[in-house]
């Protein structure tokens, strides 16, 4: 199909098996990849598919293996991972199923992914922008409360996401500085993430003022727009020189955030690199600041189990508004409409996005 068009077909619906099951699609957010995928940006080669990857929903049907093994029933409410990883593999059983071959959209091998497989992989019901979704035997689910509101839950992935970056791989000390560039959906995540986990100060960067650094302030950080302050010497100033004891980098395709980073570092800092720069090369003597300030430098994708089973208590627990990162909402003959604010930014307001069939 060709880059920026959608259309509405129908597909036929499954027979379940005794290991697999059908959901009935009640919410799904929008991403930068789904924006990716939509301008082929990435998947060229895929043809067709459903987007849409962070999905919550109700089991319509489920086989009776399945149900003992996911501990489900007909009628609950889920929300489900993109991954399908095969669950066998060194990374699976380390607890990285993001980078499982089997689940890999960049991969060189057959994989199977929500919001990334081609409708022509059988049954073809792989993407959120849907009424029904296939629930894979190796499907990751996870229970919803049933007085947590679909379109929130979906927030599942940003929040789980920045508790597994800031939290896990980050190791933000309790009293620590968190510095996150770019407050995105994702960004959003790890201030919320930040906040929890008991910093200091949790310093939100955008390159202007708007609605996500505003979202920023009300979650507990502090804002700071990178075309009205200096950003190294306002968090010199906030933190009396100490600097940041771990900072996210999430700027897409800005490859200069990741120096910017690098001089946000405190001396054994961690910095999280969280978001392609598209092939743009990083420059600047990356290398010798690391070496001088003995920084610590990961590259993250996606999240773990437990950090969305952490993500989904935190949301239903309505400890944070988390109502300022959820922001628009559009029926599912309007996906083309919801791809666009999102990626194309034509509304400011935008932060995360939802599509509700």
């Amino acid at each position: 199909m060709a880059p920026l068009r959608t259309e509405l077909r129908q597909l036929p619906v499954p027979t379940v098996g005794a290991d697999d099951g059908l959901l009935t699609v009640e919410a799904c957010g929008l991403c930068g990849t789904d924006w990716d995928f939509y301008t082929r940006q990435r998947g060229a080669h895929l043809g067709p598919l459903i987007l849409g990857h962070e999905i919550v929903g109700r089991v319509l049907a489920v086989g009776e293996g399945a149900a003992r093994r996911w501990h489900i029933k007909t009628g609950d409410r889920i929300a489900v991972e993109e991954f399908l990883p095969c669950g066998q593999c060194e990374l699976c059983k380390s607890g990285r199923p993001a980078l499982c071959e089997a689940t890999d959209s960049r991969s060189e091998k057959p994989f199977l992914r929500y919001g990334s497989t081609p409708v022509d992989v059988p049954p073809g019901l792989w993407g959120g922008f849907s009424e029904i979704l296939y629930l894979h035997p190796r499907a990751l689910v996870h229970h919803v409360p049933d007085d947590l509101s679909p379109d929130l839950a979906t927030l599942f992935v940003p929040v789980s996401n920045g508790i597994r970056w800031v939290l896990k791989e980050g190791q933000l000390p309790r009293g620590g500085t968190a510095v996150i560039i770019g407050p995105g959906a994702h960004g959003l995540g790890c201030v919320v993430a930040a906040v929890e986990g008991g910093a200091k100060h949790v310093i939100a960067v955008s390159r202007s003022s708007g609605a996500r650094l505003e979202a920023a302030r009300a979650l507990g950080a502090i804002p700071v727009a990178a075309d009205r302050a200096d950003v190294v010497a306002t968090v010199r100033e906030i933190t009396n020189g100490e600097m940041a004891d771990v900072i996210v980098d999430l700027a897409p395709g800005a490859p200069d955030t990741v120096e910017t980073a690098l001089a946000l570092a405190r001396k054994a800092a961690t910095i999280i690199l969280a978001a392609s720069k598209r092939g743009k090369p990083v420059t600047g003597s990356l290398n010798d600041i690391v070496v001088r300030k003995e920084l610590t430098v990961k590259g993250v994708r996606g999240r773990d189990y437990q950090s969305v089973e952490e993500a989904l208590r935190l949301i239903a627990s309505r400890r944070y508004p988390l109502e300022r990162i959820r922001t628009h909402e559009f029926q599912l003959e309007q996906a083309d409409q919801a791809l666009r604010v999102q990626g194309e930014r034509t509304d400011p307001s935008a932060i995360h996005v939802t599509v509700v069939p």
